[in-house]
């Protein structure tokens, strides 16, 4: 059997396979983030395309930490209901789902939160709204919202939760020196600056109990001046494995990483796939929590290879499985045709437009094929 195929466990998950869904705005949750039927159908559609993991959209842990309209929310008990039919749904089809947790801090949406957007350290966001500087009280809030977000998910029945602390979010700014220009003792070094996310960790197994996975995304490196190094990702994944991470997932870049954003834009070859190859090598040689890989992986071949040599022991892809949430099926066939995406992004214009975010692509070619 493939190695990608080999099934394996993260603390009480069992994973059919090494296949991940890396987390996505889906742009399809109600206006309160609240989870839909057609934001159900797309976990279900992974579940049933042979994904070993489904990750959620990021879903906002506070009302203050909402970074768009129609994304997922887990800040109140109110949200409970379409999140158990969300798991009961992915369940029910033979899959694994885990909520991954957020709050965008610096690039808070004014005009949704109704406040003004608060980080590690003064700052513009991206819609040009001025962040204020988090003070103790507010920091503290933010530790227990992540706490009690975990604990919603649980009870709403997923398999654990991640961290989302990649792509310049606010656990991302607290990392990242570019963002954070703290005095106090949650910034200058690294052990500081990571000091939020091992104390929402700790919040987080106080609500959840030992046996429920705790996961984490990181950016290999920011690739901005001033910004998170490789060097400091290393430090930081030590710190984490000795506070009982259960798995990484590593990514890289922010909004402001120009041709190095998370989702960069151009066909790949397969010389030119798996982004962050070689910062996942020098996690591997530095600690033994289990690691996820995404970034330009297109290939059956180079999915296969990363994890046969030890470079990352699961694969995980986001605009892919986008276009073709049966991808891992279609694989496990043997048909091992690269995925189809052309990683162009045009799958994020209908979610900006308020239709939910899809391949345009896809779309066209069928809208083509139906009049022929």
């Amino acid at each position: 059997m493939p190695i990608l195929f080999e099934s394996s466990t993260i603390n009480s998950i069992h994973l059919k396979n090494r296949i991940v869904r890396s987390a996505t705005w889906e742009g399809l949750a109600a206006e309160d983030g609240s989870c839909t039927p057609r934001l159900i159908d797309v976990s279900v559609q992974l579940a049933k395309g042979g994904v070993g993991l489904v990750i959620t959209g990021h879903a906002f842990v506070s009302s203050e930490g909402r970074a768009g309209s129609w994304q997922l929310g887990v800040y109140s008990d109110d949200l409970l209901p379409g999140l158990r039919l969300m798991t009961e749904s992915v369940h029910d089809a033979g899959g694994r789902i885990v909520m991954q947790l957020a709050h965008s801090g610096v690039h808070a949406n004014p005009k949704l939160t109704g406040a003004q957007p608060l980080g590690p350290s003064v700052a513009e966001g991206r819609g040009g709204a001025v962040a204020a500087a988090m003070k103790g009280g507010d920091i503290r809030k933010v530790v227990d919202d992540f706490g009690r977000a975990a604990g919603r998910a649980q009870r709403a029945g997923f398999d654990g939760v991640q961290i989302h602390a990649a792509h310049g979010y606010l656990m991302s700014q607290f990392l990242s020196p570019a963002w954070n220009k703290r005095g106090d003792g949650y910034g200058g070094t690294v052990e500081n600056r990571l000091r939020i996310i091992i104390e929402a960790l700790s919040a987080i197994r106080h609500e959840v109990g030992p046996d429920f996975a705790v996961m984490i995304k990181l950016n290999s490196e920011d690739f901005v001046p001033d910004g998170f190094t490789q060097d400091e990702m290393l430090e930081v994944v030590r710190m984490l494995d000795a506070a009982g991470i259960d798995a990484v997932e590593l990514s890289g870049g922010t909004f402001y990483s120009g041709d190095k954003m998370p989702s960069r834009v151009g066909k790949l070859r397969p010389d030119e796939e798996a982004w962050y190859r070689d910062a996942a090598r020098r996690f591997k040689q530095t600690v033994t929590t289990p690691l996820m890989l995404v970034g330009g992986i297109r290939s059956y071949e180079v999915a296969e290879s990363l994890v046969q040599d030890g470079v990352t022991d699961y694969v995980a892809f986001c605009r892919p499985l986008i276009r073709e949430p049966g991808l891992a099926n279609r694989w496990a066939s043997g048909d091992t045709r690269p995925a189809t995406c052309v990683s162009d992004s045009g799958c994020f214009k209908p979610g900006f437009e308020g239709k939910g975010v899809s391949c345009v692509v896809e779309a066209r070619q069928r809208g083509t094929e139906s009049t022929h």
